[in-house]
């Protein structure tokens, strides 16, 4: 099927298809015929997986990453397990007692190397499940994330094993995520208690550079978010208004459009997702200093309603009172989405809307595919 075909089989828009596709070209599957592009049912299946992901309010960066350490999801119960693991579950669900118990990586060091002694190639996950057998972990063990964050903490602390022993050549990276211990390793194993304890202490000094940077990107990029709300905040309602209809229009959901004031119904922009405007995305954006309640998001919900709309989207530059997000999860006529300053101010940055690029680092890997074969 084309693309076009595949955007209307999953329920997008053509543009809005165009976009993921293009963002999750390395995982959909196509087909090639005289200069002429062709998707499968395979295709099919993948981007509808994406949609749902998409639905329950991940980004498409939060989806690529998860692939990226995860794979993509084989069925339906470990699409659940991914869902309860990055979003609000663990979001919110921080729980010390279950974090506390989570190995540490001092010692994690030594199963690593024991599971690794076998002398044969594991994988990431396969070492991450065989070093989570070795002490019994618990799926909430696994699963618990560091506050404020959708890292697993005991991921992380695998990742940060796995580089220190690379680093002092105790394994090695034979093929993309894979591991093998080398015979410095094998040694190790080997040594008197004392001797263990004394690396290990060592090891847990060894800091992965790339994680570095990346904590400074990420602390960049909150501060980011802070000055495009105070910039939302100070900007004038009109202006707002474009802002907010220009995102979703390079969000791929269709050409946008301000309302006139004077006929708006309350609603300060259109979203036409097809180009006959038969299926409508209305949006209201609020410039906001307190939490928006649930009597205002009702007041947008009666505003669709006399518009016979069944899709909504407010915004506010500042927060959703509990209420707010209630009322609205218990709409069955139809789908209101309540994005908050936070949340607005990082899809602004994923689209490239109201910022610029400042400086652009790359950072490289070995690409192991090319040293392969004869």
């Amino acid at each position: 099927m084309s693309k076009k075909a595949l955007s209307a089989k999953v329920g997008w828009s053509e543009a809005n298809g165009r976009r993921w596709v293009k963002n999750f070209k390395d995982y959909i599957p196509c087909i090639v015929e005289k200069n002429k592009v062709f998707y499968t049912e395979e295709s099919y299946k993948i981007l509808t997986l994406i949609k749902r992901m998409s639905e329950n309010g991940l980004t498409s960066s939060e989806i690529l990453e998860i692939f990226k350490v995860n794979g993509l999801p084989e069925s339906d119960s470990e699409l659940k397990q991914t869902l309860d693991k990055y979003t609000s579950k663990y979001i919110s669900g921080y729980i010390k007692n279950i974090a506390d118990t989570v190995p540490s990586q001092k010692q994690l060091v030594l199963p690593v190397l024991s599971i690794l002694s076998d002398r044969k190639p594991y994988t990431t996950s396969m070492l991450n499940d065989a070093v989570a057998t070795y002490f019994s972990l618990s799926d909430d063990q696994r699963n618990m994330t560091y506050q404020n964050s959708k890292d697993s903490i005991f991921s992380h602390r695998m990742r940060t094993a796995r580089f220190s022993l690379k680093k002092q050549g105790y394994i090695d990276e034979v093929s993309k995520f894979t591991y093998q211990i080398t015979e410095e390793g094998i040694e190790l194993l080997n040594d008197n208690a004392e001797d263990i304890n004394e690396e290990i202490e060592e090891l847990e000094k060894v800091i992965d550079p790339f994680e570095v940077v990346e904590e400074k990107v990420e602390e960049i990029e909150n501060n980011l978010v802070i000055d495009l709300i105070d910039k939302l905040k100070q900007a004038h309602w009109r202006r707002l208004e474009t802002i907010v209809v220009e995102l979703m229009t390079a969000m791929g959901y269709g050409d946008g459009q301000v309302t006139e004031k004077t006929n708006d119904g309350g609603l300060d922009g259109i979203i036409k997702e097809d180009k006959l405007g038969l299926d409508n995305i209305y949006i209201q954006a609020k410039k906001w200093e307190n939490s928006v309640g649930r009597p205002e998001v009702m007041s947008f919900s009666g505003a669709l309603d006399a518009k016979g709309a069944r899709k909504g989207i407010f915004i506010t530059t500042s927060t959703f009172t509990s209420g707010a997000r209630e009322y609205v999860e218990r709409l069955e006529t139809k789908k209101i989405i309540l994005i908050d300053g936070k949340r607005l101010a990082k899809l602004m940055i994923e689209n490239n809307i109201g910022v610029s690029i400042k400086k652009k680092f790359v950072v490289k890997e070995v690409d192991f595919t090319y040293f392969e074969g004869e």
